[in-house]
Protein backbone atom coordinates (compact mmCIF):
# COMPACT_ATOMS: atom_id res chain seq x y z
CA UNK A 1 0.00 0.00 0.00
CA UNK A 2 2.70 2.64 0.86
CA UNK A 3 4.36 1.94 -2.45
CA UNK A 4 1.12 2.54 -4.39
CA UNK A 5 0.50 5.79 -2.48
CA UNK A 6 3.94 7.06 -3.49
CA UNK A 7 3.21 6.25 -7.12
CA UNK A 8 -0.13 8.03 -6.94
CA UNK A 9 1.50 11.10 -5.42
CA UNK A 10 4.12 11.11 -8.18
CA UNK A 11 1.46 10.88 -10.85
CA UNK A 12 -0.45 13.75 -9.24
CA UNK A 13 2.70 15.88 -9.11
CA UNK A 14 3.43 15.21 -12.78
CA UNK A 15 -0.15 16.11 -13.66
CA UNK A 16 0.14 19.40 -11.78
CA UNK A 17 3.44 20.21 -13.43
CA UNK A 18 1.94 19.44 -16.81
CA UNK A 19 -1.01 21.74 -16.10
CA UNK A 20 1.25 24.58 -14.93
CA UNK A 21 3.44 24.17 -18.02
CA UNK A 22 0.42 24.34 -20.29
CA UNK A 23 -0.82 27.48 -18.51
CA UNK A 24 2.62 29.10 -18.83
CA UNK A 25 2.68 28.30 -22.53
CA UNK A 26 -0.78 29.81 -23.02
CA UNK A 27 0.20 32.98 -21.15
CA UNK A 28 3.43 33.28 -23.15
CA UNK A 29 1.53 32.82 -26.40
CA UNK A 30 -1.02 35.45 -25.35
CA UNK A 31 1.75 37.91 -24.44
CA UNK A 32 3.49 37.28 -27.74
CA UNK A 33 0.26 37.83 -29.64
CA UNK A 34 -0.39 41.08 -27.78
CA UNK A 35 3.14 42.32 -28.46
CA UNK A 36 2.89 41.42 -32.16
CA UNK A 37 -0.47 43.19 -32.37
CA UNK A 38 0.88 46.27 -30.59
CA UNK A 39 3.92 46.43 -32.88
CA UNK A 40 1.75 46.05 -35.98
CA UNK A 41 -0.63 48.73 -34.68
CA UNK A 42 2.24 51.03 -33.82
CA UNK A 43 4.05 50.67 -37.13
CA UNK A 44 0.80 50.96 -39.07
CA UNK A 45 0.16 54.37 -37.52
CA UNK A 46 3.53 55.84 -38.44
CA UNK A 47 3.55 57.83 -41.71
CA UNK A 48 4.64 55.95 -44.80
CA UNK A 49 5.59 59.07 -46.75
CA UNK A 50 7.14 62.38 -45.74
CA UNK A 51 6.06 65.71 -47.25
CA UNK A 52 8.14 67.31 -49.97
CA UNK A 53 8.86 70.98 -50.62
CA UNK A 54 11.64 72.85 -52.46
CA UNK A 55 14.78 72.75 -50.36
CA UNK A 56 13.17 70.69 -47.57
CA UNK A 57 15.10 67.71 -46.19
CA UNK A 58 13.46 65.29 -43.75
CA UNK A 59 14.72 61.97 -42.40
CA UNK A 60 13.31 59.65 -39.76
CA UNK A 61 14.43 56.54 -37.91
CA UNK A 62 12.65 54.31 -35.41
CA UNK A 63 13.91 51.44 -33.24
CA UNK A 64 11.69 49.28 -31.01
CA UNK A 65 12.56 48.63 -27.38
CA UNK A 66 15.21 46.00 -26.65
CA UNK A 67 12.89 44.12 -24.30
CA UNK A 68 10.18 42.24 -26.15
CA UNK A 69 7.26 43.23 -23.91
CA UNK A 70 8.16 46.93 -23.75
CA UNK A 71 6.10 48.00 -26.73
CA UNK A 72 5.63 51.71 -26.22
CA UNK A 73 3.84 54.59 -27.85
CA UNK A 74 6.64 56.61 -29.46
CA UNK A 75 5.74 58.32 -32.73
CA UNK A 76 6.94 60.81 -35.30
CA UNK A 77 4.92 62.59 -37.96
CA UNK A 78 5.36 65.11 -40.76
CA UNK A 79 2.60 66.44 -42.98
CA UNK A 80 1.63 69.41 -45.14
CA UNK A 81 -0.74 71.79 -43.35
CA UNK A 82 -3.65 73.55 -45.09
CA UNK A 83 -1.63 76.79 -45.49
CA UNK A 84 1.25 74.94 -47.17
CA UNK A 85 3.54 74.95 -44.16
CA UNK A 86 4.93 71.69 -42.77
CA UNK A 87 3.72 70.22 -39.49
CA UNK A 88 6.29 68.17 -37.56
CA UNK A 89 5.58 66.20 -34.40
CA UNK A 90 7.33 63.67 -32.21
CA UNK A 91 6.19 62.22 -28.92
CA UNK A 92 5.94 59.43 -26.40
CA UNK A 93 2.93 57.91 -24.63
CA UNK A 94 3.12 56.70 -21.04
CA UNK A 95 3.16 52.91 -20.76
CA UNK A 96 4.46 49.93 -22.71
CA UNK A 97 1.52 47.92 -23.96
CA UNK A 98 -1.15 47.79 -26.64
CA UNK A 99 -3.14 50.52 -24.88
CA UNK A 100 -0.15 52.87 -25.19
CA UNK A 101 0.17 52.08 -28.90
CA UNK A 102 -3.55 52.73 -29.44
CA UNK A 103 -3.42 55.99 -27.46
CA UNK A 104 -0.46 57.06 -29.57
CA UNK A 105 -2.67 56.72 -32.63
CA UNK A 106 -5.32 58.92 -31.02
CA UNK A 107 -2.78 61.65 -30.22
CA UNK A 108 -1.27 61.62 -33.70
CA UNK A 109 -4.69 61.61 -35.37
CA UNK A 110 -5.87 64.41 -33.08
CA UNK A 111 -2.89 66.59 -33.96
CA UNK A 112 -3.45 66.10 -37.68
CA UNK A 113 -7.19 66.76 -37.47
CA UNK A 114 -6.88 69.86 -35.31
CA UNK A 115 -4.11 71.24 -37.55
CA UNK A 116 -6.91 72.00 -40.02
CA UNK A 117 -8.50 74.23 -37.37
CA UNK A 118 -5.41 76.00 -36.04
CA UNK A 119 -1.80 76.05 -37.19
CA UNK A 120 -0.32 77.74 -34.15
CA UNK A 121 1.73 75.06 -32.31
CA UNK A 122 0.75 76.26 -28.83
CA UNK A 123 -2.94 76.42 -29.64
CA UNK A 124 -2.74 73.06 -31.39
CA UNK A 125 -1.24 71.36 -28.32
CA UNK A 126 -3.80 73.04 -26.07
CA UNK A 127 -6.71 71.82 -28.21
CA UNK A 128 -5.22 68.33 -28.47
CA UNK A 129 -4.83 68.26 -24.69
CA UNK A 130 -8.51 69.13 -24.22
CA UNK A 131 -9.51 66.48 -26.79
CA UNK A 132 -7.53 63.76 -25.01
CA UNK A 133 -9.05 64.69 -21.65
CA UNK A 134 -12.52 64.38 -23.17
CA UNK A 135 -11.73 60.78 -24.15
CA UNK A 136 -11.41 59.84 -20.47
CA UNK A 137 -8.16 57.91 -20.74
CA UNK A 138 -5.78 57.54 -17.79
CA UNK A 139 -2.77 57.78 -20.11
CA UNK A 140 -0.80 60.89 -20.99
CA UNK A 141 1.69 61.80 -23.70
CA UNK A 142 4.69 64.07 -24.14
CA UNK A 143 4.99 65.84 -27.47
CA UNK A 144 6.83 68.46 -29.49
CA UNK A 145 5.00 70.11 -32.39
CA UNK A 146 6.66 72.41 -34.92
CA UNK A 147 5.36 74.44 -37.84
CA UNK A 148 7.88 75.11 -40.59
CA UNK A 149 7.53 77.57 -43.46
CA UNK A 150 9.91 76.23 -46.14
CA UNK A 151 9.68 79.48 -48.10
CA UNK A 152 10.98 81.68 -45.29
CA UNK A 153 12.74 79.24 -42.97
CA UNK A 154 10.62 80.35 -40.02
CA UNK A 155 10.03 77.52 -37.58
CA UNK A 156 7.67 77.77 -34.60
CA UNK A 157 7.78 75.20 -31.82
CA UNK A 158 5.83 74.19 -28.71
CA UNK A 159 6.58 71.40 -26.22
CA UNK A 160 4.31 69.40 -23.92
CA UNK A 161 6.53 67.70 -21.34
CA UNK A 162 8.86 66.38 -24.04
CA UNK A 163 12.65 66.42 -24.07
CA UNK A 164 14.14 69.40 -25.97
CA UNK A 165 15.47 69.22 -29.50
CA UNK A 166 19.10 69.48 -30.62
CA UNK A 167 20.61 71.91 -33.15
CA UNK A 168 23.95 72.42 -34.85
CA UNK A 169 25.33 74.85 -37.43
CA UNK A 170 27.76 74.38 -40.28
CA UNK A 171 30.29 76.66 -38.55
CA UNK A 172 30.67 74.19 -35.67
CA UNK A 173 28.17 75.53 -33.14
CA UNK A 174 25.73 73.09 -31.54
CA UNK A 175 23.57 72.63 -28.48
CA UNK A 176 20.22 71.77 -26.92
CA UNK A 177 17.33 74.13 -27.70
CA UNK A 178 16.54 76.30 -24.68
CA UNK A 179 12.80 76.88 -24.83
CA UNK A 180 9.95 76.95 -22.35
CA UNK A 181 7.60 73.98 -22.43
CA UNK A 182 4.32 72.99 -20.84
CA UNK A 183 3.20 69.81 -19.05
CA UNK A 184 2.39 66.55 -20.87
CA UNK A 185 -0.85 66.19 -22.79
CA UNK A 186 -3.73 64.63 -20.87
CA UNK A 187 -2.76 65.97 -17.42
CA UNK A 188 -5.08 68.91 -16.83
CA UNK A 189 -7.57 71.32 -18.42
CA UNK A 190 -6.95 74.84 -19.70
CA UNK A 191 -3.16 74.58 -20.12
CA UNK A 192 -1.26 77.00 -22.35
CA UNK A 193 1.88 76.01 -24.23
CA UNK A 194 4.48 78.70 -25.04
CA UNK A 195 5.62 79.02 -28.64
CA UNK A 196 9.27 79.65 -29.51
CA UNK A 197 10.29 80.97 -32.93
CA UNK A 198 13.45 79.91 -34.73
CA UNK A 199 15.04 81.02 -37.99
CA UNK A 200 16.38 78.17 -40.08
CA UNK A 201 19.62 78.96 -41.90
CA UNK A 202 21.35 76.84 -44.51
CA UNK A 203 24.06 74.41 -43.50
CA UNK A 204 22.91 73.20 -40.10
CA UNK A 205 20.71 70.55 -38.54
CA UNK A 206 17.70 70.32 -36.26
CA UNK A 207 16.99 66.98 -34.52
CA UNK A 208 13.76 65.96 -32.75
CA UNK A 209 13.92 62.77 -30.69
CA UNK A 210 12.28 60.72 -27.95
CA UNK A 211 13.86 59.88 -24.61
CA UNK A 212 14.58 56.29 -25.67
CA UNK A 213 17.38 57.76 -27.80
CA UNK A 214 19.16 59.49 -24.93
CA UNK A 215 18.16 57.84 -21.65
CA UNK A 216 18.57 54.30 -20.33
CA UNK A 217 20.35 52.09 -17.81
CA UNK A 218 23.73 52.87 -19.35
CA UNK A 219 23.37 56.63 -19.83
CA UNK A 220 21.56 59.53 -18.16
CA UNK A 221 19.56 62.00 -20.20
CA UNK A 222 22.10 64.84 -19.95
CA UNK A 223 24.94 62.69 -21.28
CA UNK A 224 22.63 61.22 -23.89
CA UNK A 225 21.69 64.65 -25.19
CA UNK A 226 25.38 65.62 -25.25
CA UNK A 227 26.02 62.57 -27.41
CA UNK A 228 23.39 63.69 -29.93
CA UNK A 229 24.78 67.25 -29.85
CA UNK A 230 28.22 65.90 -30.80
CA UNK A 231 26.79 63.79 -33.62
CA UNK A 232 24.75 66.72 -34.93
CA UNK A 233 27.77 69.02 -34.80
CA UNK A 234 29.93 66.58 -36.72
CA UNK A 235 27.20 66.03 -39.32
CA UNK A 236 26.64 69.76 -39.84
CA UNK A 237 30.34 70.57 -40.26
CA UNK A 238 30.89 67.59 -42.57
CA UNK A 239 27.75 68.33 -44.60
CA UNK A 240 26.29 64.85 -44.11
CA UNK A 241 22.85 64.04 -45.46
CA UNK A 242 19.83 64.06 -43.17
CA UNK A 243 19.47 60.30 -43.56
CA UNK A 244 23.04 59.71 -42.46
CA UNK A 245 22.59 61.80 -39.33
CA UNK A 246 19.28 60.13 -38.44
CA UNK A 247 20.91 56.71 -38.81
CA UNK A 248 23.87 57.74 -36.64
CA UNK A 249 21.60 59.09 -33.88
CA UNK A 250 19.45 55.95 -33.77
CA UNK A 251 22.61 53.82 -33.79
CA UNK A 252 23.86 55.79 -30.81
CA UNK A 253 20.68 54.85 -28.95
CA UNK A 254 22.09 51.33 -28.60
CA UNK A 255 24.72 52.63 -26.18
CA UNK A 256 22.12 53.80 -23.67
CA UNK A 257 20.75 50.26 -23.26
CA UNK A 258 17.30 51.69 -23.91
CA UNK A 259 14.28 49.85 -22.57
CA UNK A 260 11.95 52.13 -24.50
CA UNK A 261 11.23 52.80 -28.15
CA UNK A 262 13.50 55.32 -29.86
CA UNK A 263 12.44 57.75 -32.59
CA UNK A 264 14.40 60.43 -34.46
CA UNK A 265 13.24 63.15 -36.87
CA UNK A 266 15.82 65.34 -38.66
CA UNK A 267 14.74 68.49 -40.51
CA UNK A 268 16.62 70.99 -42.63
CA UNK A 269 16.33 73.35 -45.58
CA UNK A 270 18.69 73.44 -48.56
CA UNK A 271 20.84 70.59 -47.32
CA UNK A 272 20.11 71.32 -43.67
CA UNK A 273 18.98 74.28 -41.69
CA UNK A 274 19.40 75.31 -38.08
CA UNK A 275 17.27 77.09 -35.56
CA UNK A 276 18.48 80.37 -34.19
CA UNK A 277 16.20 80.89 -31.15
CA UNK A 278 14.66 84.32 -30.97
CA UNK A 279 11.67 85.10 -28.81
CA UNK A 280 8.95 83.13 -27.05
CA UNK A 281 5.24 83.77 -27.51
CA UNK A 282 3.04 82.61 -24.65
CA UNK A 283 -0.61 81.81 -25.12
CA UNK A 284 -2.91 80.62 -27.84
CA UNK A 285 -2.85 83.57 -30.24
CA UNK A 286 -1.61 83.24 -33.82
CA UNK A 287 1.92 84.67 -34.20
Amino acid sequence: MPRKRTTDEGDELLARLGSLTAQARRRAELQRTQVELAIALQRGMLPRDLPAAPGLHLAVRYAPANLGLNVGGDWYDAFTMPDGRIGLSIGDVQGHNIEAAAFMGQVRAGLRALASVTGDPGDLLARTNDLLLSLGSDLFATCTFMRLDPATGVLESARAGHIPSVWATADGKSGVVDDEGGPPLGIGQGIEFPVTRHRLTTGGVFVLLTDGVVEGPSLNIEDGLDQVVRLAGIAAVAGLEARALAAAVIKGAESVGHEDDAAVLVVGLDGFAVPVPSRSVTGRHQP
